[in-house]
């Protein structure tokens, strides 16, 4: 198992554990959990990734940590597009939809203050970061 999989199991178990909250690197970030269907082994994948709250919807940015290529949870999402989310002591499904155009520029927007980063991510990726609406299923 790699490094950044352990990692992630460990703030994956410190959320559940705690409430949804989780300290070190992500003290007072938004965190949820996001679990896909993978695309190849039809097996649920978790992922602990920062968010931003827009309306009623949660918005995640698909960085990777800036490699050349789009993180797993993203192209599960693209094979099936209902997932669930953590946030939290909630938990819920969610369908998910990419961001566009001007949509996709004014979330862009809104999340680089908290996580300035994503901008370096970007430009060492070469390629735009997705920007993914998640929005609830039922009520």
């Amino acid at each position: 198992m790699s490094d950044r999989m352990q990692r992630n199991m460990r703030v994956i178990e410190e959320f559940r554990s705690s409430g949804g909250v989780v300290g070190g690197d992500f003290d007072g970030v938004p965190l949820l959990l996001l679990t896909t269907t993978g695309a190849r082994s039809g097996e649920p994948r978790t992922t602990p990734l920062t968010y931003l709250s827009d309306g009623a919807r949660l918005v995640v940015f698909a960085a990777n940590g800036g490699r050349k290529s789009h993180p797993g949870w993203f192209h599960n999402l693209l094979a099936d597009p209902t997932a669930r989310v953590e946030v939290g002591t909630e938990a819920y499904g969610v369908a998910a939809a990419l961001a566009e155009g001007a949509e996709r520029e004014r979330l862009w927007a809104e999340q680089l203050p908290a996580t300035p980063y994503f901008a370096e991510f970007q430009e060492r990726a070469g390629r735009p970061t997705p920007v993914v609406a998640l929005t609830r299923l039922g009520s």
